[in-house]
């Protein structure tokens, strides 16, 4: 499931949080989406119910989670963007993403390794 632009702010920041109340991910996506707590909560919502999130009750309080993993959504969401918007025929260089704060080293090569197994099953044999 490829997440959405706003979906992928909220996915980004429990990647690098871990599991968080809605309130705690409303008062960290805010400044950047401009929402009330009540889109956040509907959006949050909607996000477990595509399988984007997971929820669990800790004391009576919902806490959620990233259900997508982080490198086969990149790498997903690299692949479209390299195919759907640039028209390249294989994968965008992972060199091109090595400023990035959002991965490290290892998840890096990580993700090279899914865009190149994306590319060669997209290949005519």
């Amino acid at each position: 499931m490829k997440p959405s632009p706003t979906e992928l702010v909220i996915l980004k920041h429990l990647w690098r949080t871990g599991a968080q109340s809605v309130g705690e991910i409303h008062a960290a996506v805010q400044d950047r989406l401009g929402w009330s707590r009540s889109s956040s909560r509907k959006t949050i919502e909607r996000m477990v119910e595509k399988g984007l999130l997971d929820m669990r009750d800790q004391h009576g309080l919902n806490i959620y989670r990233a259900r997508a993993k982080k490198i086969p959504t990149l790498a997903a969401l690299i692949q479209s963007f390299a195919s759907e918007v640039l028209d390249l025929d294989g994968p965008l260089p992972v060199s091109n993403l090595v400023e990035t704060q959002l991965l490290t080293g290892d998840e890096l090569d990580e993700l090279e390794e899914f865009l190149s197994e994306a590319s060669a099953n997209q290949d005519p044999a």
